[in-house]
């Protein structure tokens, strides 16, 4: 995934050294030479710190356990980006996302840099006081690089309040007198965290589907019908039709994901799948999707594998695989689980015309070009899953001014700020033919390269 996301940030330097209207300043020689230093910039990132965690278990072994913190660019600001708790988690991976981060703040213009962490472990496997020692010896052995005004961890895919309570308890511990409450956002509100931020990526990411299918399309539906551009078309399909969704992951992203879509009332939305790490569940007329979240809360977070215990909690739905939910014949696909689902294996079956990207890098580049050259609209994970960093933006700054926002207030402030990308994005990706991810990766890359030159970085 590394290797796509460099890719796509060269085709759009590449755009943009063409460009004469874009850093007219920079002429010849001098041009190509700032052009390379941008890609060098950008493609690497600028501190990469890995850490072997010692903590002893509950049975008395010590184990060291691998961890991440990348700082891959704050030239927007301090870095910021989660902490994965997962047994997949590496190196690669780690950069990657943190690439990812800098290139999504850049998007929705909100002054953070792009930093990620990861822990390789399965955190069900561990008691929560075993968690608890997780987290403190994360604090402790990345004290000297994350805080308030450097690096601003958050949670991730198995991280959660919890985590960072803990983590935020441990940097007050081994700082005192500095500031502490923004040296961690995704808090529990008792501890400092903002109201919304828990349900704020799932309802961003329900948000830009919702706002081009319904606001957007609608409002522009008279010059969609007479432009060639082949999104326009694949868009135009959805428009006050009934829309069949199917939502791979149910954590914290999917499951409220789930709960905007079931309860919108400005489009005909039917959830009929939905599926977690062990079970696809499908029902043609649309699933209880209250009923499966409650069911989760009370289940660390799987989804009912059984039929006993469907019919304990009177949901209809048939029992599938999990991995049928990719192929499966809906209008919408919701990706909110881990990186590369679809791939070179399993594109060609894919049959959702419109696929949002909840989760991180979700989508491999064969599936990304094949996709899109089928008329497919992905909405970008920059694009669609912002809504977490922008609350944990609101949230840092609700914690430097110990003034906070009710809940309607932050979430009037997180659509606000995914509208106006979109009505930044949107003209151009109907109005050329390029897919949604480069236009976003195009509006991204300029900001970025303009502040670095503006910031004298580019020699």
């Amino acid at each position: 995934m590394e290797e796509q996301t460099r890719s796509i940030v060269q085709q759009s330097l590449n755009a943009l050294l063409s460009n004469e209207t874009f850093l007219p300043e920079l002429q010849g020689d001098m041009r190509k030479t700032a052009f390379t230093s941008l890609n060098a910039i950008l493609s690497t990132p600028n501190q990469i710190h890995k850490s072997f965690l010692r903590v002893p278990l509950k049975d008395g072994e010590v184990v060291r356990i691998p961890s991440y913190r990348v700082h891959h660019n704050n030239a927007l600001g301090p870095y910021k980006g989660g902490i994965r708790f997962h047994e997949s988690v590496n190196e690669e991976e780690v950069v990657n996302l943190a690439f990812l981060m800098t290139l999504k703040n850049a998007l929705h213009n909100v002054p953070f840099g792009g930093g990620k962490g990861g822990i390789v472990i399965d955190p069900k496997a561990f008691s929560e006081q075993e968690l608890q020692r997780i987290c403190i010896k994360y604090v402790r052995y990345f004290n000297n690089v994350i805080g308030p005004d450097n690096d601003i961890p958050a949670p991730d895919v198995g991280s959660g309040e919890r985590e960072m309570d803990w983590m935020m308890a441990e940097y007050k511990k081994i700082n005192p007198g500095s500031p502490y409450l923004g040296s961690f956002t995704g808090k529990s509100v008792v501890n400092g965290g903002s109201l919304g931020r828990r349900e704020a990526t799932g309802k961003g990411v329900y948000f830009t589907f919702r706002y081009l299918i319904h606001d957007y399309v609608t409002a522009n539906e008279k010059s969609l019908a007479v432009s060639t551009n082949p999104f326009a078309k694949t868009a135009l399909e959805f428009i006050n039709k009934p829309l069949t969704i199917a939502i791979q992951g149910f954590g914290n992203v999917g499951s409220i994901t789930a709960l905007e879509a079931y309860r919108c009332q400005n489009l005909q939305n039917k959830v009929v799948a939905v599926s977690d790490r062990n079970v696809t569940l499908y029902n043609a007329d649309g699933l209880d999707i209250p009923a499966l979240v409650e069911f989760t809360a009370k289940n660390r977070g799987d989804l009912p594998t059984t039929e006993e215990q469907l019919k304990e909690i009177k949901v209809s739905a048939v029992i599938q695989p999990r991995e049928d939910i990719l192929t499966m014949d809906v209008g919408v696909l919701f990706l909110a689980a881990l990186e590369n689902q679809l791939n070179d294996q399993n594109k060609e079956e894919v049959k959702a015309r419109i696929i949002v990207e909840g989760a991180n890098a979700p989508t491999t580049t064969e599936a990304d070009d094949y996709l899109s050259q089928k008329g497919v609209i992905i909405i970008p994970d920059i694009l669609a899953n912002a809504g977490g960093v922008i609350v944990s933006y609101l949230e840092w700054l609700q914690g430097r001014e110990t003034q906070f926002f009710t809940e309607e207030e932050v979430y009037k402030q997180l659509l606000v700020k995914m509208q106006t990308t979109m009505d930044l994005i949107l003209p151009q990706y109907f109005g050329d033919p390029f897919p949604l991810r480069q236009n976003c990766y195009i509006h991204s890359v300029t900001r970025l390269s303009t502040v670095l030159y503006k910031q004298g970085k580019l020699y």
